[in-house]
């Protein structure tokens, strides 16, 4: 049987603001957000531990910058890390000392997702959001370049307050951010500027993993690259509306290796909250 956490519209904090912006640690290196994540979430939970050794417990893949586009693009879905690679750098920098859990927010679950997360914090657990930045609404040209992890140090009626960067996202934002599916956004210059011509492309449908010739990403490509003149060099005076849409693409859509959704970390040594972490079922999908 589910747990009840608690009321709508409950509160939890672990830090208060000021705490906040004199104990968070913000971004540590390239991709580097899940490590700096589960920085905070050791410092929350009182296990001291030198940045570096944490940086070296998380796996962080890093984006090959410097090669051919298929090779960028196959190491920009990996880049970073995921929820596992979280839960296994917890594990590795506390000792053994906390256990952590994923739950999947994506299909949507049956949950009143503040309220829920609100009676986690209040036991002594904290949340770190794995959040698609890039799952803007229709129309919105102003995309983030990558996913993010975020320790969660409060949720209150206001929103959802996070450490790197310390901000305060409302609960609508919040919701649609973690739950979205595995797909990551790739913008028109990042695709172009590697190209070469001659390229193979078609090793973009050879991947192991099927999403690549699902969304066919080798397609996508090249209705990329064969985009009209004057359009790809003037995106100013490209027309507006559906002709737009077909003229011109801002970005590609490859897999994410990343699956949104919320990492719960707790110390062993609470006992009753470990306890209940364990037991709690997964998410009912909506």
């Amino acid at each position: 049987m589910r747990i009840e956490m608690g009321d709508a519209g409950q509160s939890g904090f672990h830090w208060t603001l000021p705490e906040a912006t004199n104990r968070q640690v913000t971004q540590i290196g390239a991709s580097a957000c899940g490590a700096t994540a589960v920085i905070n979430t050791l410092k929350v939970l009182k296990i001291d531990k030198d940045q570096e050794e944490v940086a070296t417990a998380v796996n962080t893949r890093l984006r090959a910058n410097n090669v051919p586009l298929t090779e960028y693009l196959f190491s920009r879905s990996v880049a970073g890390v995921t929820h596992t690679d979280i839960i296994e750098g917890l594990e590795k920098a506390s000792g053994g000392k906390i256990f952590a859990r994923f739950f999947h927010l994506y299909p949507k679950r049956v949950v009143d997702l503040p309220s829920w997360l609100a009676g986690w914090i209040n036991l002594g657990v904290v949340p770190i959001a794995t959040l698609n930045l890039q799952h803007v609404p229709s129309g919105e040209t102003n995309i983030p370049d990558a996913w993010h992890h975020q320790m969660v140090y409060g949720v209150t009626s206001e929103g959802v307050h996070m450490c790197n960067p310390l901000t305060v996202e409302t609960i609508p934002n919040f919701i649609n951010y973690v739950t979205s599916d595995s797909v990551l956004l790739i913008r028109r210059v990042d695709v172009i500027s590697r190209w070469q011509e001659g390229m193979d492309l078609s090793v973009l449908s050879q991947n192991d993993d099927s999403g690549w010739r699902e969304m066919d990403v080798e397609g996508q490509v090249k209705k990329m690259l064969s985009e009209p003149e004057p359009y790809s060099q003037s995106p100013e005076s490209r027309p507006a509306g559906l002709l737009a849409d077909w003229l011109f693409k801002s970005h590609i859509c490859i897999p994410a290796a990343y699956q949104s959704g919320v990492t719960l970390c707790v110390r062993k040594d609470n006992t009753a909250a470990y306890r209940l972490l364990i037991e709690e079922p997964e998410l009912v999908v909506a």
